[in-house]
């Protein structure tokens, strides 16, 4: 494999660790397990890279263009070694490595804009944008490419430098992306490093780092902050879900059927803004369970390199084992598997797609993000009863609300507490728009021109006025 920048820190120790595909349970490839000590270099490094980099907007939009073209042409390689390491079908790897070109070539193309103040006061004042210095981002293993680029794409754009650290779960693709960029963009403006914890902690909580970006769990998330909080750096955190999708009784079940199933179901349910609760009116309950549970039963389940795959593996074994755990608790306490309900037997963590029902409402797989092929489906018997279900939750990142009166629906969607609410679908963003999430389920904005001034800092200038002959 192609080395990353990180490979070529003096002093960097290439001690390897397994990666392994989730299709087999088995070790298939080695990342390098950077050591804590070593982000000094790497930062210092990006830190002399940023004075370049930052002073010229021209280049800058230039590079990031050559950088969209140079992850197309590595296409073909980089979703297959994701499909390898995270086990995602091969069709949604070449969607995410889509993704991640787009991302820099939107970023590319926007600039921050200068603007003129006045206040009545004989003096013209100028808002002006500088970026930030050097930045750090962790990305999780469920979309490794995509959200890194959801990260460095406006950070570069700004006119930052990036250290990147990938999930050790997901590291190979990432490297390879490394290498892609690093042949478009200036030596260390982009360095990926690869590593066990504590090396996130560190990079977290290091000096020379102005802004941390960060993907996970909400306990992690309220580390990295408190790490960053050490040297002052500004944290984005986006820190996952517990989507709910609002069935009106109006709905028409067919019709919505497929699209709400993978809206739950796509990349084997390890998505932050998927559904992972369906409240449905009591009158159809019955008919939503069967339609999501046929689907369920029909979806062909195998590993990502396989044509025929529509939903892989769960990603490693900790997941897997959290899948199982908060499936085999709801059926204790009486919830009915329409679908699934088990690992299924062989090599690699699958999980079987699971439709639950007549589960209780304080069941952990309703109550927290199980993040994995399993989906329950609530009854509800008042509107009022729906939306504030859908509400009980320490989470609010998306919603959804289905039906046929769009006003309607729009008008449930608007008493969602959450960053993003879609009608009749779900989980679906521009590049243009605003990405956020309110209660746990995140701190600060991504995408869109929010993700741009994410990564700058406002820089004032007064001048008087010219006097007036």
């Amino acid at each position: 494999m192609p080395t990353s920048e990180a490979d070529r820190v003096p002093g960097y120790r290439a001690v390897p660790f397994a990666v392994i595909d989730p299709a087999t349970g088995e070790a298939f490839d080695e990342a390098p397990d950077q050591q804590p000590d070593e982000l000094d270099a790497v930062v210092d490094r990006a830190h002399r890279a940023w004075h370049g980099w930052r002073t010229d907007p021209v280049a800058r939009t230039t590079a990031l263009r050559a950088a969209a073209d140079a992850v197309e042409a590595a296409g073909d390689d980089l979703a297959r070694l994701l499909t390898r390491e995270q086990g995602k079908p091969l069709t949604e790897s070449y969607a995410e490595v889509a993704r991640t070109a787009a991302r820099l070539r939107y970023f590319a193309d926007l600039a921050p804009r200068t603007r003129r103040i006045a206040d009545g006061r004989p003096v013209d004042s100028e808002i002006r944008w500088r970026p930030l210095g050097p930045v750090a981002a962790i990305v999780p293993w469920n979309f490794p490419l995509q959200l890194a680029a959801a990260k460095f794409a406006p950070a570069l754009a700004a006119g930052n430098t990036m250290v990147l650290k990938p999930s050790p779960y997901t590291p190979l693709a990432t490297r390879l992306l490394g290498s892609v960029l690093a042949t478009v963009l200036p030596e260390n403006v982009l360095t990926v490093v690869t590593g066990r914890e504590p090396l996130g902690a560190r990079l977290a909580s290091h000096p020379g780092i102005r802004h941390v970006t960060f993907t996970g769990s909400a306990p992690t998330g309220r580390a990295v902050a408190a790490a960053a909080a050490a040297s002052l750096a500004r944290v984005t955190l986006e820190l996952g879900g517990n989507d709910a999708a609002v069935l009106l009784d109006d709905v028409e079940v067919d019709g919505i059927a497929d699209r709400l199933f993978w809206a739950a179901f796509r990349n084997c349910g390890q998505v932050c803004m998927a559904v992972k609760r369906v409240y449905a009116p009591a009158g159809l309950h019955a008919e939503v369970v069967e339609a999501l549970a046929q689907r369920a039963k029909a979806v062909a389940v195998g590993a990502g390199l396989d044509p025929h795959t529509r939903l892989g593996p769960v990603n490693n074994a900790p997941q897997l084992a959290r899948v199982e755990q908060v499936t085999k608790q709801a059926l204790a306490a009486g919830a009915r598997a329409a679908s699934g309900g088990r690992r299924l037997d062989g090599p690699g963590y699958f999980f079987a797609p699971t439709i639950l029902t007549d589960v209780p409402p304080d069941s952990p797989v309703v109550t927290e993000e199980q993040f994995g092929p399993v989906l329950p489906v609530l009854p509800y018997r008042s509107l009022d009863e729906a939306v504030d279900a859908a509400n009980g939750t320490g989470f609010g990142l998306g919603g959804s609300v289905w039906g046929t009166d769009l006003d309607r629906a729009e008008a449930v969607a608007d008493r969602l507490e959450c960053g993003t609410a879609w009608i009749n679908h779900h989980a679906e963003l521009s590049l243009a728009q605003p990405f956020a999430g309110v209660k746990n389920s995140g701190v600060g904005v991504a995408g869109g021109p929010w993700g741009l001034y994410g990564n700058l800092r406002p820089f004032v200038v007064h001048r008087p006025q010219e006097e007036r002959r």
